[in-house]
């Protein structure tokens, strides 16, 4: 069964089907797991796949606390048979690097940040066809020998990519466009990133991410799958993420409440970017207040509108 996507009957002030070009994207770092068992290890720390995942390609994880609760997300690409990188958000870089070296023991691979020895952009609109289009032809073994293009989710039904390549590569000729237009894409794309505000907020149904392919349920154990799981199986997921707009400023790790009940929070804001007339957010609110209105910090604080989820919810996993 599939439950379709609400729709945005606010007229929002920003649309990113508006964009084209390509972007800095210094909110971002690398991590680098490199070795024999850099597969088989990760396999067992995160909420994807990966050890089946084939080279060159890539595919959205979360690292998840005991109680299921998710420390960080990442878009994981497998650059070759040994090695694959996590695209993860530059502020939850170092702590995440650490937790994850605490659990190598003997497995024969080496961790390291590896954002210095990379070149990362965004792609956004027309761009990402053609330089996808023009991009370096892959080896025998699907990896591409200098240059990776991963596919996002669309945001407003502009297409948008991850380029990235070695450090000093020349970046593709494009519009440039300021890493702020990629960042209220990135919102209105209706996938958060888990910044340093949000650490152990969510589990990761209450952003989607069973929806939009970030968790896989036959892969077998991994820090909180039992929790996972249970959200997913036993019908408790009570919260979602909805893509919206604030009319006024908003920032991840704030508090959604509604007019009905303003003594407690109804959600939380999970990303957050300026845009005009206001703030575009992804919140994670309780699917029993949506006919409420809503506003952020306090119940008489901005309001939340255009109410959407630019995808549709699985149920049929």
């Amino acid at each position: 069964m599939i439950i379709q996507p609400m729709s945005d009957t606010a007229s929002a002030s920003f649309t990113a089907a508006r964009l084209n070009g390509i972007s800095p994207l210094p909110h971002l770092g690398v991590i680098r797991a490199r070795g024999d068992d850099a597969a088989r290890f990760l396999q067992g720390q995160l909420t994807q796949d990966v050890q089946h995942l084939p080279p060159g390609q890539a595919r959205l994880a979360a690292l998840c606390n005991p109680k299921g609760r998710m420390l960080a997300s990442f878009w994981v690409l497998r650059r070759a048979d040994d090695e694959l990188l996590l695209l993860t958000s530059a502020d939850t870089l170092a702590a995440t690097l650490k937790r994850l070296s605490l659990f190598v023991l003997r497995a024969r691979l080496k961790l390291s940040d590896a954002t210095g020895e990379l070149t990362l952009r965004g792609l956004i609109g027309d761009a990402t066809l053609s330089i996808a289009a023009d991009a370096h032809e892959t080896s025998a073994g699907s990896q591409n020998d200098a240059v990776f293009t991963i596919p996002l989710p669309a945001a407003d039904g502009a297409p948008r990519a991850l380029w990235l390549a070695p450090a000093g590569t020349p970046a593709p000729a494009a519009t440039s466009l300021s890493s702020a237009d990629w960042l209220a894409a990135e919102v209105r794309a209706g996938v958060a990133r888990i910044t340093q505000p949000v650490v152990e907020a969510f589990v990761p149904q209450m952003l989607n991410y069973e929806s939009v392919d970030g968790v896989h349920f036959q892969k077998g154990c991994y820090p909180g799958q039992e929790v996972v799981a249970r959200s997913q199986f036993r019908g408790a997921i009570k919260r979602r993420a909805f893509v919206g707009q604030v009319a006024g400023a908003a920032q991840a790790g704030q508090d959604v409440f509604s007019a009905a009940d303003p003594s407690q929070p109804v959600g939380l804001i999970a990303q957050a970017a300026p845009v005009p007339g206001g703030t575009a957010v992804i919140a994670a609110l309780r699917l029993d207040t949506l006919e409420q209105p809503l506003a952020v910090d306090r119940a008489d604080g901005p309001p939340l509108s255009g109410l959407h989820i630019p995808y549709a919810l699985r149920e049929d996993i």
